[in-house]
């Protein structure tokens, strides 16, 4: 990768949060006219776009949930390991929220969505590979 400066490090990151190149530039302390003309120059560097595109890689991973992180929550829905926030009158207009145990369900919901990942109710019979055609001739002459 190549070696991008402080002020362009920052105009990136400001750039990834704001998602506007002109605004970045401000913020990275680059001159109004600078960043009102030139900032799409900035984009265009071959060192900032390569940090932009790596970063925006690191907190895509950390953000979005996996396969297994997913399956593994369900897993934890399904056998009651989880817990929900609803909020309950006390009177005269009053609320209070309270952890209660996932419902029965939200469990068979969690159960469904695991069963169908692994392929267990199936309504269709799958079949791989080939399957031979035979055409019998029983028409008589």
């Amino acid at each position: 990768m190549r070696k991008i400066n402080p002020r362009q490090q920052e105009f990136a990151d400001y750039f990834i949060e704001l998602g506007n190149a002109e605004e970045a530039a401000l913020r990275a302390g680059y001159s109004k006219a600078y960043a009102r003309g030139q900032s799409y120059k900035l984009l265009a560097n071959v060192g900032i776009k390569t940090y932009i595109e790596n970063r925006m890689e690191e907190l895509k991973s950390e953000r979005v949930a996996n396969q297994q992180e997913v399956l593994e929550y369900l897993s934890s829905i399904m056998r009651g390991e989880q817990q929900e926030e609803v909020l309950r009158g006390i009177g005269e207009g009053a609320q209070t929220i309270d952890d209660i145990d996932v419902s029965a369900k939200d469990r068979i919901k969690a159960a469904e969505l695991l069963g169908r990942r692994y392929g267990m109710w199936t309504d269709k019979l799958k079949h791989e590979g080939a399957i031979p055609i035979i055409i019998e001739d029983d028409v008589s002459e």
